[in-house]
């Protein structure tokens, strides 16, 4: 049986976690109502852009002079992860969830004979992943520290890739994420980077023909890095939405857990407290009585 110190010592100790995991909890709700707004005005245009670079695609697909950044190489021997999980944990499952999916996928990959490489964001996917695949991860990127995340370190992932392809490192480009839907559900998601996907078109649909003003070349030089950005961009927005979502319910959970030990806890500290008392008047009545 526990005595009253170790019980009194126990129940402040809990005491003080259910204050840092209520603090925690406060500090991702303050941070998620900005991080959602972020995630949700980044979509329509991400989403828009997305689409007419896979329009485009489609019609310049076969053309010897499509730029590699829209169309790839021409072929899928070697495939390119990029996996985005948080730098910090205490979110849940969320970096989990990510993890496992990626693990699926490139399990998935190899057993159709493709070679895989992981190009890992944030911290918690890079210790994740190398524990299994240390040897397919070329690459580790973080932006552990910062307060907010910016474009410009969407620009700095773009970059990276667009040198690896350029040194014909990878055939097909793919990014995993954990895509924010609300507080509590944030769905691990990919999606293709390189080549762009192209849609499906109906056998008798006409195809959808672009003027380039001013050349081609100088056009889609420009717009198809700042697609890829933005695209990575809103996988970081939605990743760090979903992380404080994610964080904000684990924290609540932790903290409900925290009261409920907490009184199971002083209900055993007053029960062995008053089998203490009942004690002590058991043996002082039988002293008496003795006498």
């Amino acid at each position: 049986m526990a005595t009253l110190k170790s019980l009194r010592l126990r129940i402040n100790s809990v005491k003080s976690t259910r204050k840092i995991t209520q603090a925690m909890k406060m500090v991702a709700a303050a941070k998620l109502r900005r991080a959602q707004s972020q995630a949700e005005a980044a979509r329509p245009y991400a989403e828009r852009m997305e689409r007419m670079l896979a329009s485009l695609g489609a019609s310049v697909v076969g053309s010897p002079d499509a730029p590699t950044l829209l169309v790839g190489t021409g072929f899928d021997k070697v495939q390119l992860l990029v996996v985005v999980t948080a730098d910090r944990g205490l979110a849940g499952a969320f970096n989990t969830n990510v993890g496992r999916f990626a693990r699926g996928r490139i399990r998935a990959l190899e057993a159709e004979g493709k070679t895989v490489k992981i190009l890992t964001v944030g911290r918690k996917g890079a210790a994740y992943l190398k524990r299994e695949f240390a040897d397919r991860v070329i690459g580790e990127i973080s932006f552990a520290g910062k307060k907010r995340i910016g474009f410009e370190d969407a620009n700095e992932i773009v970059a990276r890739v667009t040198a690896m392809l350029g040194e014909g490192a990878f055939d097909v480009c793919t990014l995993i994420y954990n895509r924010f839907k609300n507080v509590i559900s944030q769905t691990p998601v990919e999606q293709q980077l390189i080549p762009a996907p192209l849609p499906e078109i109906d056998a008798g649909a006409a195809q959808m023909q672009y003027e380039f003003e001013p050349a081609e070349e100088e056009i889609l030089a420009a717009i198809l890095p700042q697609n890829l950005a933005i695209q990575v961009y809103r996988a970081l927005l939605d990743s760090a939405a979903g992380e404080q979502g994610s964080r904000m319910t684990a924290m609540d959970n932790a903290t409900r857990n925290a009261g409920e030990m907490i009184n199971k806890l002083t209900l055993n500290y007053n029960r062995t407290r008053q089998a203490n008392i009942t004690r002590e008047l058991i043996e002082i009545i039988s002293g008496a009585e003795a006498l």
